[in-house]
């Protein structure tokens, strides 16, 4: 199958008009005409991925994290972007991204199934150019607890769910949890949101020591599951959207592989 085949199907049901306006997702690297037999999926287009996708013979690679982000006026081998565009270009390998259209319109629900939750609606609505007619969509979600937990149940959930072995938590263990917000990533920028929801626990990735506290000061708990640790749902959901859709292609899921230790 060609490569703009597997990429029509990705973009009707992630149009790259759902990504917000900063962002760089799409078909970034690669002949549109490639013939492709191996789809490799994982979460950023690391020198580890890559080598993993050259060695899996691989034909296509499909991150959440774009390899291209911003605007690039030289490619050199010295360069650790350069690099590895350069290395995907010598193996044939093409390259798409899918991040913030994913996160609006995969990330959202799915971070919210993943904890058991449904019903809930968007954290922070975005209405691209064109389809503000139609159901609302945003980043994150915002779900009302049927029954109440404490913090502390609250993250041994998060824990659970999502197959951590840490969390980092800012708030009284003991506090009551009835509404929560989550939004998969780095979350400081999701803060205002989740207050202004009225969220007693904000659950996301990468909260600085500034962010947290503050948010703890206006009455927002925040349990930080690391942006990989949340984030990594991807993998194993567009895995399986692959797999669905395209049967005569093989689809190889890059393994778990948190980008830090902790000692």
């Amino acid at each position: 199958m060609l490569c703009r085949e597997i990429i029509d199907v990705i973009e009707k049901t992630y149009p790259a008009s759902y990504a917000m306006e900063w962002d760089n997702v799409g078909f970034l690297l690669g002949s549109p005409d490639r013939d492709v037999k191996k789809i490799y999926v994982a979460l950023d287009a690391v020198d580890a991925v890559i080598e993993e996708a050259v060695k899996e013979n691989a034909d296509m690679l499909v991150t959440h994290h774009p390899l291209i982000f911003s605007g690039m006026r030289q490619i050199r081998a010295d360069d650790f972007t350069g690099r590895r565009l350069i290395r995907l270009i010598k193996e044939d390998i093409a390259c798409y991204a899918m991040h913030t259209n994913y996160d609006v319109l995969g990330m959202a629900e799915l971070s919210e199934q993943r904890m058991g939750f449904s019903g809930g609606r968007p954290l922070m609505e975005t209405h691209p150019e064109g389809l503000a007619d139609k159901k609302p969509q945003g980043i994150g979600r915002v779900v009302d607890l049927e029954t109440p937990m404490s913090l502390l149940e609250c993250c041994k959930q998060v824990k659970e769910r999502f197959c951590l072995e840490h969390v980092k938590v800012f708030g009284d263990l003991n506090g009551c949890i009835k509404r929560i917000a989550i939004s998969p990533g780095a979350g400081k920028s999701m803060v205002n949101p989740a207050v202004l929801a009225q969220a007693d626990v904000l659950i996301t990735g990468d909260m600085d020591h500034h962010t947290g506290i503050d948010a703890v000061a206006r009455g927002l708990s925040v349990i930080d599951g690391g942006h990989y640790g949340i984030e990594k749902i991807f993998i194993p959901h567009m895995t399986e959207f692959f797999r669905d859709r395209f049967p005569e292609i093989q689809v190889i899921a890059a393994p778990e592989s948190h980008p830090f230790q902790i000692m």
